[in-house]
């Protein structure tokens, strides 16, 4: 059989094989360009961005929390501070099972119950944060039993945290307020005002009273310093340091002497007290009974003491003085006899017969006056002096409720006063568009008579009645109340002065203001209704007793306060200023549940007024009370 040979083309065989050469080294060149390419983009586009990453691995930056700024009263007493304490600490991403961690800690350390309850609500509040208290304020023992057991509790942590301190406690609580844990709803408000940012690190924040409402002044700014780690994330060394700007201090109005002697007055009674320097506005005295103790609330009040504060009968959390709203009794008739004059309603000598009651026209119920029988001939003086209550249920029906609103809203009862602090509330002055406009009701004759007397829809708090009797004591002067006086710069010792402002000046007629103040210089003397309180003072004191009604008491009816639950009998009220011909002082004091403005509310402004005016202490029965706590103070300096 006769065999084929297959001829090679070899100059075809070594095309294919130098183009098959070429098209693979096509690829890899391809492929070398591709990385080439790579590398360009990472090494030369992307550098800077790589090279922070790399930075960020080796550095860490750590915020420095600003040192909070003090606050003191105006003679330097402190207020509020700061101090330095050991806390441990929980980060719940690191720690798989938290109960049996906890449980484990509590061995070693001990751990309450109260201490767990707080740290659940703060966990449920804070979700954003890193890390969580469990126990604040370590003892060197604790500390040094933690530190040897440390590597059995990854998450959990020792640091230290600047603490706030309020060395006064109940006395100046709601004043002061208090700063405590910053939650989810915290964040939001600071992320939306664009300063979450100097927030870093931080774990507190002013929630009521002065800390809130001055935070930016108090908080300071946040610093920061670069930290170079190794590859288990220890620290080496400090690379550069940006040093935090501590808050600025506050100097408050405030007279803490005055506070005390004020609170000391008061004893166990609840009530409110504001006092004013009618020259400016400045709030010399502000105080609410009872108070609370805000140290509580620094590092998230446990539940006990929360159920205590909250659910007390007393209620501690109220601030009476900036929020609580009474009828203001008989305290509004001096503003009522303003208008009476102003309106020309009535004369001075205009007088009238008291027969002890008033019926409108046509209408068979009778305003009864506090007094049976009435007080007899009565003019707009002894309207004053005796409080009596016909006069102005006659006076209200000829001025009608529109009037008495216009004119009375001038001196800013029923609106917020503009105070420095937050939560102020606004009261009410009734008028006809008002109880159109809230009840769908037109106004009756009837409405009007109960609030010539402060009473019906009338409601103020104590800081309106203090702003309106300031106005009166300074002829017609309105200032802005305000608690702080000064701030001053935490680095240069700069003192920055809070100018008064002059909200308005009412163009009142001197001589009606001079037949009313008159008459409220009688109040305090013989034959006054806070003639006890004025008796044998170095010096001159005007005023206006009131009873604020808590219920209202049937026709044919009289009051009896041993037949009416405590808590339903009538308030005591009381306004003033001294000394009568140069006011310093000017104030407004409320007593709840304990009879007559004349026999609980006007002593209290007695030894308030003997204080300021004359430096003098109460008497010997509380005078022992008050060097521990003056001596407590100066402590503080």
């Amino acid at each position: 059989m006769k065999q084929h040979v297959e001829l090679r083309n070899h100059p075809i065989e070594l095309y294919k094989f130098r183009m098959r050469l070429a098209i693979s080294a096509g690829f890899v060149l391809i492929l070398f360009l591709l990385l080439y390419a790579r590398f360009y983009y990472l090494q030369i586009i992307q550098q800077e961005h790589y090279h922070t990453l790399a930075e960020a691995n080796r550095i860490s930056i750590a915020p420095l929390v600003p040192y909070r700024g003090l606050i003191s009263d105006r003679s330097g007493k402190i207020l509020a501070q700061n101090y330095s304490a050991y806390t441990l600490e929980v980060v719940p991403s690191k720690i798989q099972d938290l109960e049996a961690t906890l449980n484990e800690l509590a061995t070693i350390i001990e751990i309450t119950p109260a201490d767990r309850q707080r740290f659940k609500k703060l966990l449920r509040e804070s979700k954003r944060f890193k890390s969580l208290p469990i126990r604040n304020r370590l003892t060197d023992v604790e500390i040094a039993t933690f530190a040897t057991n440390r590597y059995r509790f990854p998450g959990i942590e020792i640091k230290a945290q600047v603490y706030r301190q309020y060395p006064e406690k109940e006395m100046v609580s709601h004043v002061i307020g208090y700063i405590s844990r910053i939650n989810d709803q915290d964040l939001e408000q600071l992320e939306s005002r664009g300063e979450l940012h100097n927030y870093r690190g931080s774990h507190h924040i002013g929630k009521i009273g002065i800390e809130q409402s001055y935070e930016k002044q108090l908080h300071g700014v946040t610093g920061f310093e670069e930290v170079e780690t190794d590859a288990a994330g220890r620290s080496i060394r400090v690379l550069s340091r940006t040093p935090p700007t501590p808050g600025n201090n506050l100097i408050l109005t405030l007279d803490l002497g005055l506070q005390e002697v004020a609170e000391i007055a008061f004893n166990d009674r609840r009530g409110a007290l504001v006092a004013l320097d009618p020259n400016n506005g400045e709030v010399l005295a502000f105080v609410s009974k009872p108070g609370y103790d805000n140290n509580l609330f620094i590092g998230g009040i446990d539940q006990e003491n929360w159920n205590l504060l909250n659910n007390s009968i007393d209620r501690p959390l109220n601030n009476r003085a900036l929020r609580g709203v009474y009828p203001p009794g008989s305290t509004f008739k001096p503003f009522m006899a303003l208008a009476a004059l102003e309106l020309g309603k009535r004369t001075p000598e205009y007088s009238m017969s008291d027969p002890g009651y008033f019926s409108l026209p046509g209408v068979s119920r009778r305003y009864r006056d506090w007094k049976p029988g009435g007080h007899g001939r009565v003019d707009l003086h002894k309207s004053l002096v005796v409080s009596c209550d016909t006069y102005y249920y006659s006076l209200a029906n000829d001025l009608g409720i529109d009037n008495i609103h216009n004119f009375i809203s001038q001196f800013g009862l029923g609106s917020k006063t503009g105070i420095d602090v937050e939560g102020e509330a606004s009261g009410l002055l009734p008028s006809s568009a008002w109880k159109m406009r809230q009840h769908k009701q037109k106004w009756y004759a009837g409405d009007t008579i109960s609030v010539a007397i402060g009473q019906g829809y009338n409601l103020t708090t104590p800081l309106q009645l203090a702003f309106a009797t300031m106005i009166i004591a300074n002829n017609g002067k309105a200032y802005l109340p305000h608690l702080v006086k000064q701030i001053q710069n935490s680095q240069t010792g700069e003192v920055q002065d809070i100018p008064a402002k002059l909200l308005y000046s009412l163009n009142l007629k001197p001589k009606n203001l001079e037949v009313v103040k008159n008459a409220l210089v009688d109040v305090t003397r013989p034959g006054g209704t806070a003639a006890k309180a004025g008796a044998n003072a170095d010096y001159t004191f005007a005023g206006k007793t009131g009873t604020s009604q808590v219920i209202a008491i049937k026709q044919g009816e009289r009051y009896n306060e041993k037949l009416i639950n405590e808590r339903h009998r009538d308030h005591a009220m009381f306004i003033a200023y001294a000394p009568a011909e140069d006011p310093k002082i000017a104030l407004a004091i409320l007593v709840e549940n304990t009879g007559t403005g004349g026999s609980t509310a006007a002593p209290i402004a007695r030894q308030v007024f003997d204080y300021f005016l004359l430096g003098k202490l109460p008497e010997i029965d509380l005078a022992h009370l008050i060097e521990p706590i003056k001596d407590h103070a100066h402590d503080h300096l």
